[in-house]
């Protein structure tokens, strides 16, 4: 075969994947809608509002959409605003919109900004090639030092999206310095990392950001230290376990020897790097000392928004923000924050955990049964609740009930169901971190979902072998009577 064919040959087999992956976002497309008018057109269940059945209706339109990607991310989440104001699940168009008055939307446009600055006045590359050195060609050396910065930099930044949008500017350098293509097995495996289990180190702090604040408030009685105690060893069994599960599904990555970098003077720090560690630091202590002020974490973010983007003091021009900042993150988080307030304010999300809890009281006898119960309960709500505070704020207090009905230590349900709903991402709407990663091409929506699953798995692994003995051993028993 000459060289021409050979060629040829590839475009040819280009062209069919592309009209193979057009026919089956069609089909998905299409199976996805018939489903959505045939929920609409059902006879709604017994307790569940009319509304709720239509809101859950559309949640099951917006998740399947956003898990097959038959639609792009940004067009889904339109899809979503307009289905819950045509569906009659929402009064109104203010009702669908509610999500982008949302404070979060806006801390993760801010963080995103970080990350944009990070990457443009040079600390990505100043950084990247330093852990490129440091892991001497080695790709599981590099993927160590990931691992290793999750808990480390808790302590700096607790923010689990932020973090993440100033890594993966980082990580995306290095992969590209060290020659490895967008769609590799290490590009992956860094870049799943990023997305799934660099949020559990946040939650190992109890300001670590919106899923421990929601949680300990809903629990009640718990301070930081005890958080701390609580949290620590089944947070780190999570991390390892999670970060040894991706290493084994990306395991051929690894055997990846890294090209040696070029010569490399290092050189001081620019001013625009030392105005952009000035900048991110400034939030960050703001971060950590929100028990002074009392700041919602979008504030400083805003505050870094802001500053990076004022002539003479930031790093960036508004024209770069505009081109650069990922618009989609910001209509998919907003929508799905719309979506989980339309859930809880039309009973949809309290009948859902309702309905798959309503079993628990019989295993009285069995508290081990009654949290397991709740973890496989916890699966269905997490799917169809996209926002971490609106799964906490439905299933804690319903499973701190039946931990009191049954006679099982209430805390030890309302943090198992935590556990359970935090460590999963079934899709990138999820999670601010993740819309972070999910943007830059390196994952798609099926692969996030398929590790979702490993780490439900994980996660029940997790509570039942490794949080329960511990709490246990610290003197928070399983059984209260």
């Amino acid at each position: 075969m000459t060289g021409r064919e050979q060629v040829r040959g590839e475009q040819g087999s280009k062209v069919a994947t592309a009209r193979e992956l057009h026919r089956g976002n069609t089909s998905a497309l299409l199976a996805l809608v018939a489903t959505y008018f045939v929920l609409i057109a059902m006879p709604a269940p017994a307790d569940l509002p009319e509304p709720g059945k239509r809101v859950l209706a559309v949640a099951v339109l917006a998740i399947g959409l956003w898990c097959t990607e038959a639609l792009p991310a940004g067009v889904t989440a339109l899809v979503l605003i307009l289905a819950l104001v045509l569906s009659g699940g929402v009064p109104g168009f203010a009702e669908a919109l509610a999500g982008f008055s949302e404070p979060v939307a806006y801390f993760l446009v801010g963080v995103l900004t970080i990350g944009l600055a990070v990457s443009r006045s040079g600390l990505a590359e100043r950084v990247a090639r330093f852990f490129l050195r440091r892991s001497g060609g080695s790709a599981r050396s590099l993927y160590t030092e990931l691992l290793l910065a999750f808990p480390l930099l808790t302590l700096i930044l607790p923010s689990a999206a932020t973090r993440t949008g100033i890594l993966v500017h980082v990580y995306e350098q290095a992969l590209e310095m060290a020659e490895v293509p967008r769609r590799a097995p290490l590009a992956r495996a860094v870049m799943m990392a990023l997305n799934s289990i660099n949020r559990l180190a946040s939650t190992l702090l109890l300001t670590g950001g919106i899923t421990p604040v929601v949680a300990a408030s809903l629990i009640g009685g718990i301070y930081w230290s005890q958080w701390l105690l609580l949290m620590s060893v089944p947070y780190l069994a999570l991390l390892a376990i999670g970060a040894l599960t991706i290493y084994y599904v990306y395991r051929t990555g690894f055997e990846k020897c890294l090209p040696p970098l070029p010569e490399h003077r290092p050189t001081p720090l620019s001013a625009r790097e030392w105005r952009t560690v000035a900048i991110t630091l400034g939030a960050s202590a703001l971060w950590l000392t929100d028990a002074l002020h009392h700041f919602h974490p979008a504030v400083p973010a805003l505050l870094a928004w802001i500053l990076l983007l004022t002539p003479r003091i930031g790093v960036l021009s508004w024209s770069e923000f505009e081109r650069d900042i990922g618009w989609t993150n910001f209509l998919v988080l907003a929508s799905s924050l719309s979506l989980a307030k339309a859930l809880i304010s039309s009973g949809a999300s309290a009948w859902l955990a309702a309905l798959v809890v309503a079993q628990v009281p019989s295993f009285r006898a069995a508290p081990v049964l009654v949290i397991a119960t709740l973890l496989l309960a916890s699966v269905p709500v997490r799917l169809l609740i996209p926002n971490i505070t609106g799964f906490l704020a439905t299933t804690i207090p319903i499973a701190m009930s039946i931990g009191t009905a049954t006679q099982v230590n209430p805390m030890i349900c309302g943090l198992a169901v935590m556990i359970a709903g935090d460590a999963v991402l079934y899709y990138p709407a999820q999670s601010a971190s993740s819309l972070a990663v999910y943007e830059r091409g390196y994952l798609s929506a099926p692969e996030i979902f398929r590790f979702g699953i490993w780490m439900t798995l994980i996660a029940f692994v997790v509570v039942l072998a490794v949080a329960l003995p511990y709490w246990n051993a610290i003197g928070e028993p399983l059984r209260t009577g």
